[in-house]
């Protein structure tokens, strides 16, 4: 191999695992330890303080200047005996990442010297510079201000030496320019919506929470490794690559003993992010080689949201520590499975209620029903919004390549649920029966009796229901959960505020309350009856089914975008208050621009590698054929010549062929590279990028990955799979 490459594997598989010494404490002793959380809300505030600044968190009151001065020298004396010397208002801007300003606590203190500062001020309102963050066109480039505001439902937290203050993040006009916002807002309509239609079966039911679980699918590569391949480096993924002899096919990875080192990474991230009081439960290895999971115990949903992008942020942080590079990428390798982001969605009341689990009696399991159905409901009328609520440049390639769900929402519920909709629709019954957990005997001595759960899992589904949650599991690795928490809490919000309308229209006119709930959702679940599906999500038939059903079936990316300006989503996001039609085209806007640049990217890299790496190497390889070719025919008469060149004629023919053709292909992807640039409006620039330059590079990347098998392995520059994809 290369020299370089050489090196670089070589010392890729000499690495040895970097130990992390465990805490001496229990996790549940240091949990939280980094988090200004209601512990220490208790101990650094004073009582009136902490009375007012929970009844903001947990009843949405107002905070008063008097309450944020307090906190807010409560909160800098605690991170200062913590070792900060600096604080960040920490927000989640339209890139889908994090962002964060630094400042010191230091202001003068009039005598010559420094003091250390945090007013109620300062905590509550900054004002960084909003003109480099994409806004869609809400904000001009040079006009920069743009306010972030603290929200208090979420800790504090402290990484290194500064105080991170989360917080939303609005334009001088008023409109959101983040993921944090319109999140919140959305919560709060589905809490109000839900609130309402639990006093029919509890009128003591005072709030209703949003909860999210996700599971976090990544890929770890040696980080030496990563820098000698540059479209890791650039784009997140392999834009080329042929397949390694082995990969998943035995399937022995899922769940597999973990590699020490990997071992001692997973270690070192939960110690850290049990710290920021994120409880990390679960690890395992994933499907693919390399691939890995974390997953959390449940958590509300903002909560938990900032928490997948902290630990995000931490995985990035502390892999380098172990001599690895972390991907959130959710294709970064071709032939094997990508990674995704499932988010486990489900309701719960502050009686403790979670209203997305049967009951024992026939009221309880009307309730059930009443939040499964509406929620089947919303996802079949914003079928097509919540595919563009997951949609992007990067997730493309892992929807329906026979590892994720495919690019049509649907909803798996399980046998048992299903017949009780079936029944619900045809039968004049009252009755309700929904069977819990139900004992299941082995017969295998030693073994005991097992609970079987009320529905089976369906890892094709979309949108399936797990239970007592709906797992949405077409949501990408690297995405912000926010983009598909907002929309679909929002969805539910609005059809619940429907359902809650029609039932109370059917009572005043006399119908009795639990007659009414039950006709309605009769109805409803005949309207939505086309959203519903256990079968094989991958099967072409599906797809012609979906079709058949009125179900949205777009594959472009772009235009799958489309649906965010639809009139029904414009309708659901003003009606419950979370966006305005400005502010969704704003998003659009963004979300066209990414996707060309991503797009651009990659095809600027897959240029660069194509022209300057691959097509010298295999120029330099024919060359040394030809040059063989050449003295076979001086050593050998003719014929004999001609039998033992034969096979190198043939190699150097196919490398002409594939250098050829690469050439040609890559001409045309700039041309049209080109074309495209010069479009002004972004909707349709994403959509030539989408047409005319992504759909050259599946057949620019099969003759390089052709050539890889062709070209000499010692000449060959970049890591191969075979080398990228086994953590020694």
């Amino acid at each position: 191999m290369s020299d370089l490459r050489f090196r670089v594997v070589e010392k890729a598989f000499q690495k040895k695992a970097v130990f992390v010494e465990a805490p001496d404490k229990r996790p549940s002793e240091y949990f939280g330890s980094m988090t200004f959380n209601r512990e220490k809300m208790f101990k650094y505030l004073p009582d009136e303080a902490y009375k007012d600044l929970i009844d903001v968190i947990d009843k949405g009151a107002s905070l008063t200047l008097a309450t944020a001065d307090a906190v807010a020298a409560g909160m800098k004396k605690w991170a200062l005996e913590m070792g900060a010397t600096h604080y960040t208002h920490w927000f989640h801007p339209l890139t889908e990442g994090t962002a964060e300003k630094h400042d010191a606590f230091i202001e003068h203190d009039g005598k010559g010297g420094v003091i250390e500062v945090l007013s109620g001020k300062l905590l509550v309102q900054q004002e960084p510079d909003a003109s480099s963050f994409p806004s869609g066109g809400i904000r001009n480039t040079f006009e920069a201000r743009g306010y972030t505001a603290w929200d208090p439902s979420s800790p504090a937290f402290i990484v290194g030496d500064t105080l991170c203050i989360p917080t939303v993040f609005i334009s001088y006009t008023g409109e959101s320019l983040d993921y944090k916002a319109p999140l919140l807002r959305a919560l709060d309509a589905v809490n109000k919506a839900a609130v309402d239609v639990c006093h029919y079966f509890d009128p003591k039911v005072k709030k209703v929470y949003a909860y999210l679980g996700w599971e976090q699918e990544y890929f770890l590569v040696d980080e030496g490794l990563y820098a000698a391949r540059p479209d890791l480096l650039l784009t997140g993924r392999t834009l080329m690559g042929h397949e390694s002899s082995k990969n998943q096919q035995l399937e022995d990875h899922y769940f597999g003993a973990i590699p020490t080192r990997v071992a001692e990474f997973m270690k070192e991230l939960e110690i850290e992010c049990l710290k920021l009081g994120i409880p990390l439960k679960t690890r395992h290895n994933e499907v693919a080689p390399n691939q890995f999971e974390v997953a959390p115990v449940f958590e509300e949903c903002n909560l938990a949201n900032d928490h997948n992008l902290i630990t995000m942020a931490m995985m990035r942080k502390v892999s380098r520590k172990h001599g690895f590079r972390v991907l959130l990428h959710e294709k970064p390798f071709k032939g094997i499975n990508g990674s995704g982001k499932h988010n486990n969605w489900s309701l719960g009341t502050d009686t403790g209620v979670v209203l997305m689990s049967p009951g024992k009696t026939p009221e309880e399991n009307l309730r059930f029903l009443t939040f499964v159905i509406n929620t089947l409901k919303a996802v079949y009328q914003h079928n097509g919004l919540l595919k563009g609520s997951i949609s992007s440049a990067t997730n493309a390639h892992r929807l329906g390549a026979n590892e994720a769900p495919p690019a049509i929402i649907s909803s798996f519920l399980g046998k048992q649920v299903s017949e009780v909709l079936e029944k619900l629709e045809k039968s004049d019954s009252g009755v309700i029966k929904i069977e819990g957990k139900q004992g299941f005997k082995l017969d295998i001595p030693r073994i005991p009796e097992l609970l079987i759960d009320n529905t089976d899992r369906n890892r094709t589904s979309p949108f399936a229901f797990t239970g007592n949650r709906f797992e949405f599991r077409a949501v990408g690795s690297s995405a912000n959960c926010a983009t598909a928490m907002l929309v679909l809490n929002a969805a539910v919000a609005k059809q619940l505020s429907e359902f809650k309308k029609e039932v109370d229209a059917k009572i005043a006119d006399g119908t009795e309350k639990f007659d009414a709930i039950i006709e309605i959702l009769r109805k409803y679940a005949a309207e939505c009856k086309a959203i519903h599906f256990d079968g094989n999500n991958y099967c072409d038939e599906w797809k012609e089914e979906a079709l058949k059903r009125g179900l949205d079936c777009e594959t472009s990316v772009p235009l799958i975008f489309d649906t965010y300006l639809s009139k029904s989503s414009v309708d659901l996001f003003e009606s419950m208050g979370i966006m305005t039609e400005k502010e969704l085209e704003a998003r659009n806007e963004v979300k066209w621009e990414t996707y060309t640049k991503k797009i651009q990217i990659e095809a600027r890299v897959l240029g660069d590698l194509a022209l300057n790496h691959i097509i010298p190497v295999a120029t330099r390889y024919q060359s040394t054929l030809i040059d063989n070719v050449s003295k076979v025919k001086v050593l050998f008469d003719t014929e004999k010549a001609k039998q033992i060149s034969a096979t190198n004629l043939s190699l150097i023919e196919d490398i002409a062929l594939h250098i050829t053709n690469i050439k040609t292909l890559v001409d045309k992807m700039i041309d049209n590279r080109k074309i495209a640039n010069k479009i002004t409006e972004e909707r349709e620039k994403a959509i030539a990028y989408h047409d005319t330059v992504a759909s050259t590079f599946d057949e620019i990347r099969y003759h390089i990955d052709k050539l890889e098998l062709i070209v000499d392995n010692e000449m060959w520059t970049l890591p191969k799979y075979r080398e990228l994809l086994f953590i020694r």
